[in-house]
């Protein structure tokens, strides 16, 4: 399996320098040269599989023969740090709506699906580097979530030092305090002045900056490397095979994902490509809609950030939609570039027609405001007595919005991706229910820990030369 640069200009390259690069040298992202398929002979005989030998299966295709045969250790290891055996347990939402289903991504260390992703990722760079015996800089950038599974993934680790750039004041205060409590001598935090699309533009900048990058071996955690989105395409399958069973190889399933980057629900796209029967893939926005306007329009105009109850979704540059783009626009990694351009320069793109065509009997797309999204958590805890954080909740406005569009697909089940615990987002939780949602135990002193991070004012400089003095 080679991989190869969204943008075409970049060489392509094998599964571990594409873990250890992360973002590409032309500043595209990696994606397969083509698309592993499962069978449907073999996806029936999953049926009665655990999760971590599907996982083995799924991930196999796309890694070298001999990463192949160390995956089920890696493997094994990360999902033992989850407090499920199931990994990704699914409930049934049917008192809400006939069909619908809430798979709960959030039993790992952190509290969030990145953590499905995160924890075997920490273990494909320990296996990697210590084949290669070389060491890492890890950079990130998070709206919230992202950075303390990456840290809790790499803490301790030898040859890697992790660096995480959050918004200064703009995640909550659960979200903050994983990141920042973690006594680890590898792990530094930075506070950026501003929002996550300016922590995210710093980090492809030092991606860009050749010399820096090769001067502190840098390389990322972020959605942007395709070693992340990998073992999220996982449970995808798993959720079609614990609703349909051996049937899963023949019946379709639809999905909402709640979506700031679009990564989670990208993996769902290549779990389309791969021989799922997937229906539908719902991306449900916040009021911070770009997502939702391109697909509905092609119009894809970056405007304010607001700040909301969803700040994981309070994003204008969505990263992995220009892995999807690269297919829309018939692999023509020159056209990619073009678009990514205009969009540095001038703010705005358009996607044609028959591009969008392509993508748009997949893809549906909705939004959900303040008001609708606090609704929908009063209304899951009055009917079934969950909790939904704010962002699931929209993933459910958006499932059942797609629902109502599309009543013709009304015996296809709908899952939403529950993607984080309500207890990472305690205000929002208690202004929709009036119940707050109590900590897991193991961190029920969270709010007591002492933090440790620096705040830094959204300047390349002043980032790399925070970065370069502690490496």
């Amino acid at each position: 399996m080679r991989y190869i640069s969204t943008r075409g200009a970049a060489a392509p390259l094998e599964f571990e320098d594409v873990l250890l690069e992360g973002l590409a040298r032309d500043g595209g992202l990696y994606v397969p040269e083509s698309w592993p398929t499962i069978s449907p002979d073999e996806i029936a005989a999953m049926a009665d599989w655990p999760y971590e030998k599907v996982a083995q299966r799924i991930m196999q295709p796309f890694v070298p023969a001999e990463l192949a045969e160390a995956l089920p250790g890696i493997i094994e290891k990360a999902y033992g740090t989850f407090r499920s055996d199931a990994v990704t347990p699914m409930i049934s939402l049917g008192g809400i709506q006939d069909g619908l289903h809430l798979m709960e991504l959030f039993h790992g260390p952190t509290l969030a699906f990145k953590d499905v992703a995160m924890q075997v990722l920490g273990g494909l760079f320990e296996h990697v580097l210590a084949k290669r015996d070389e060491r890492v800089t890890i950079i990130g950038a998070t709206s919230g979530d992202t950075g303390s599974a990456a840290i809790e993934a790499v803490r301790g680790r030898e040859r890697a030092r992790i660096f995480i750039l959050h918004p200064h004041g703009r995640t909550s205060d659960v979200q903050r305090k994983q990141m920042t409590t973690v006594d680890a001598p590898n792990v530094f935090n930075i506070a950026l002045e501003g929002t996550f699309d300016d922590c995210q533009n710093l980090l492809k900048a030092m991606f860009n900056d050749e010399t820096f990058r090769d001067r502190v071996s840098m390389s990322g955690v972020n959605s942007i490397n395709w070693a992340r989105l990998m073992p999220q395409i996982v449970y995808y399958f798993i959720a079609a095979l614990k609703l349909h069973g051996p049937d899963a190889a023949t019946k379709p399933t639809s999905f909402s994902v709640p979506t700031g980057n679009f990564g989670d629900i990208y993996a769902g796209y290549a779990a389309a490509k791969m021989g799922l029967p997937v229906e539908r893939l719902v991306i449900a926005s916040n009021q911070n809609d770009i997502l939702t306007r391109v697909m509905n329009t092609g119009e894809h105009t970056l405007g304010p950030v607001a700040k909301t109850i969803a700040p994981s979704m309070d994003i204008q540059i969505s990263s992995n939609f220009e892995r999807l783009m690269f297919d829309m626009l018939g692999r023509d990694g020159g056209a990619v570039a073009q678009k990514m351009s205009q969009l540095k320069d001038d703010g705005t793109f358009t996607l044609p027609e028959a591009s969008l065509d392509t993508v748009r009997g997949l893809f549906g797309a909705h939004r959900a405001d303040e008001q609708e999204t606090l609704d929908a958590m009063k209304r899951a805890h009055d009917v079934t007595g969950e909790l939904l954080d704010p962002h699931t909740a929209i993933g459910v406005v958006a499932a059942l919005a797609d629902m109502q569009s599309h009543p013709s697909e009304s015996s296809t089940p709908m899952v939403v991706l529950g993607t984080a615990h309500p207890a990472k987002f305690p205000a929002a939780v208690e202004r929709a229910t009036g119940q707050t949602p109590p900590l897991p135990e193991f961190l029920g002193d969270l709010y007591e820990r002492e933090e440790r991070y620096d705040v830094l004012p959204n300047d390349l400089a002043a980032v790399q030369a925070y970065v370069a003095e502690r490496v």
